[in-house]
């Protein structure tokens, strides 16, 4: 009966990876430790709410719409029963978000890290080191400008309206512009890391430059809200400073990588020229004649 009871842990395959049901466990186990930091983030959130509302606030209060309803006061409407309530909800979840981010982010780090190899650990540690700060700064930005963008759009109204501005409509705004303009400030980042991994090279982002910088443009114009210029500009201008700095990377790391020949410059239909070691002219030095098989071992008994 001993030979025929099984362990309760599964043995390993013989390559030494981690079974199948090992890693939907563990994944498991991480997504409900991540849970419930976030739902600890929110129950701050809720006690919180205030000043995080005032902050959020800010931008409105400082366009001129804001003291239209009632002079001198910052004022937003909303015009459901329930509206108010899942106003605090969004805003005490996207406190929770912030607040639990270094569990759930551990968490991701700590379920991905087994599959990398050593040098990829340690580009990883870099690369979640200026993630974070690059999406801070995107952020920063986004709520550096919202109010003078703010001020462009209500500003198209006629003289003889209101700017009945909804609470709900007001806050997808602002996150919105939040999370485009912190998104888009790791996109550098992005092309930094093909580069390292050997997808992309300096070559090829030096010969489609151009049409880069030309649909970052584009981009700031359609992913923004409110798609005024100054916020197309806003997003716009420090992605193409953070693409050449991307670039200038590149281009210091390959110099500092042994030579090797460059066949970026050729079309993807043209084939790249073989490299081929030929043999000495001459006839090739003869081998050394084998010794003969012996076809009667000692001992066979055969003559």
């Amino acid at each position: 009966m001993a030979l025929l009871k099984r362990s309760s842990k599964p043995a390993p395959d013989p390559e030494g990876r981690m079974p199948l049901m090992e890693h939907l466990r563990e994944l498991r186990n991480r997504l409900v430790i991540a849970l419930l930091a976030m739902v600890v983030g929110i129950v701050v959130g809720f006690f919180v709410f205030d000043p995080v509302w005032a902050f959020i606030k800010e931008p409105f209060c400082e366009t001129p719409a804001a003291g239209q309803l009632r002079p001198g006061e910052c004022t937003l409407i909303f015009s459901g029963i329930f509206q108010s309530f899942f106003l605090t909800l969004k805003v005490a979840a996207l406190v929770g978000i912030v607040v639990s981010s270094p569990v759930w982010l551990y968490q991701i780090w700590a379920f991905v890290t087994p599959a990398l190899y050593r040098n990829e650990k340690k580009y990883s540690f870099a690369f979640l080191g200026l993630a974070i700060p690059l999406f801070l700064l995107g952020t920063a930005l986004a709520y550096v400008i919202m109010d003078t963008s703010l001020a462009i759009l209500l500003g198209f109204a006629p003289s003889d309206t209101v700017a009945a501005v909804q609470i709900d409509e007001y806050l997808s705004y602002v996150l919105i512009m939040l999370v485009i303009f912190g998104i888009s400030f790791e996109l550098p980042l992005l092309l930094v890391f093909l580069n390292i991994i050997g997808v992309l090279s300096h070559a090829t982002v030096k010969k489609h430059r151009r049409t880069v910088v030309f649909i970052m443009f584009v981009f700031g114009a359609v992913i923004t809200p409110g798609g005024d210029p100054l916020t197309m500009m806003a997003l716009a201008a420090p992605m193409v400073v953070l693409y050449f700095l991307a670039e200038g990377f590149m281009f210091l790391r390959e110099r500092r990588l042994p030579n090797t020949e460059d066949f970026s410059h050729l079309s993807d239909d043209e084939a790249s020229p073989l490299v081929e070691d030929h043999a000495p002219v001459g006839d090739p030095a003869p081998l050394d004649d084998p010794a003969p098989l012996d076809d009667d071992p000692p001992g066979s008994g055969r003559r």
